[in-house]
């Protein structure tokens, strides 16, 4: 791996960065509703409100406040919640592990069950197996993960009461959100695998190893499974820097106490500095993820070469 490009893709992301967080600044602040009155009540008197405005910051302009948040992010500080007044910092230190939890499980399930059905359905095109895998992939990516986990919590914890319900600890709580979020990796994994499988076997250089009579099993393992893994890797990449960003809509489902959840109860009460804070740190890990993958394709493909 080449020292410059490294330093290079690392420059490249500062701007995103940047652009993430005046995205969200804007969009928060244009946001109809008050954080102070939201926090001291309607019959809060003008005189407190104005007074905690001020302590907060928000009596400011927008370019103020934004470059004021920028000058702290860059240090590593993203304030303090209006909320919980505590450090933004602190809550997302909390928060993200339980979303690195919820992201790493529904990743290793979606990739152990998409991967291996996938090669299987791209060997065999055209056959049943492939017919009823690229079914299970469009029911896997068709129905909602919010409605599959309702579904869920209505089956397996309320009628048959095998399950908890939310919150989160043991192995069993993490079961029946890690298996809503996963039928549409898995359907996407399918799809993108059995595609990639089917082009590469169809490459010359694969006609030219059967013709050589070297063993199926040789050819496959050697000279198709990495390049066909090459697209795979980066729809991975991506999904899991989205699902590390917030399942938000599981996360609340399933009152999972994570980032996406942190985000919705900051947008609820208009506190400002958490929702920004989440949002950085997700186009963080984004970022983050994204340059891992390119790592990733010098390994699987030793064509590539960064310079």
């Amino acid at each position: 791996m080449d020292i410059q490009y490294f330093l290079r893709r690392v420059i490249q992301a500062i701007p995103l960065l940047f652009l993430a967080s005046f995205v969200v600044f804007l969009l928060i602040h244009i946001t109809p509703g008050d954080p102070v009155r939201l926090m001291l009540g309607e019959q809060s008197s003008e005189e407190k409100v104005a007074a905690v405005r001020a302590a907060l910051g928000l009596d400011r302009s927008l370019p103020e406040q934004y470059l004021r948040f920028l000058g702290r992010a860059i240090r590593g500080d993203l304030g303090m919640s209006i909320r919980a007044v505590r450090p933004v910092t602190e809550l997302v230190r909390l928060a993200f592990p339980a979303t690195l939890e919820l992201a790493g499980a529904t990743m290793l399930l979606a990739v152990a069950v998409g991967l291996p059905v996938g090669v299987l359905a791209g060997l065999r095109p055209g056959s049943l197996f492939d017919s009823l895998a690229l079914l299970f992939a469009l029911l896997g990516q068709s129905i909602p993960s919010f409605w599959l986990g309702l579904n869920f919590i209505v089956l397996f914890a309320l009628k048959w009461r095998l399950l908890p319900t939310s919150g989160r600890g043991e192995l069993k709580h993490l079961i029946m959100p890690a298996c809503a979020l996963a039928p549409h990796l898995i359907g996407l994994i399918i799809r993108i695998t059995r595609t990639s499988f089917i082009e590469v076997l169809r490459q010359d250089y694969i006609r030219t190893a059967y013709a050589k009579g070297l063993r199926p099993s040789f050819v496959l393992s050697r000279h198709a499974f990495k390049n066909a893994m090459i697209p795979v890797v980066t729809v991975i990449g991506l999904q899991t820097g989205a699902l590390l960003g917030g399942a938000v809509i599981t996360e609340t489902v399933f009152a999972w106490p994570g980032a996406g959840q942190l985000a919705v109860n900051a947008l609820y009460t208009r506190d400002y500095p958490v929702v920004q804070g989440v949002v950085l740190i997700s186009a963080l890990v984004f970022v983050v993820i994204n340059l891992l993958v390119d790592f990733m394709y010098a390994i699987f493909d030793p064509r590539v070469r960064y310079q």
